[in-house]
């Protein structure tokens, strides 16, 4: 297996990645959080300040694309944009539904979001 992944910081804090590890919740809700505050930040990052990222999906597509290329497959840019387009249609969902920017959402944030898509 590749050592490339090793050379890749994560946007979360430490403070952020412990306190999703001491939260009384299953190993997968907790995988769930840490993926969402991921892509969380990574969207904060890559989004204008006079445009949403959702209402531009060329800088997702772009911000993606140079990802992938770290990678050298093809292949795998198709499908990272496909899983980054879900985790922002699914944060915008939620952003809008409790009436926050999605710049705004927190970890409690996402908390709930896990929450109560795994009691649906």
């Amino acid at each position: 297996m590749s050592n490339q992944t090793n050379s890749f910081s994560s946007p979360l804090s430490d403070d952020i990645v412990k306190h999703i590890d001491h939260l009384n919740l299953p190993t997968v809700q907790k995988q769930h959080i840490r993926l969402l505050a991921h892509c969380l930040e990574i969207f904060k990052e890559i989004a204008n300040d006079d445009v949403s990222l959702f209402e531009e999906d060329q800088l997702l597509r772009e911000w993606c694309n140079e990802q992938s290329q770290k990678f050298n497959d093809e292949n795998f840019n198709q499908i990272f944009y496909q899983q980054m387009c879900s985790a922002a249609n699914k944060l915008n969902s939620f952003s809008k539904s409790i009436k926050k920017n999605f710049k705004e959402l927190n970890i409690e944030d996402l908390i709930i979001l896990v929450e109560q898509d795994w009691t649906n």
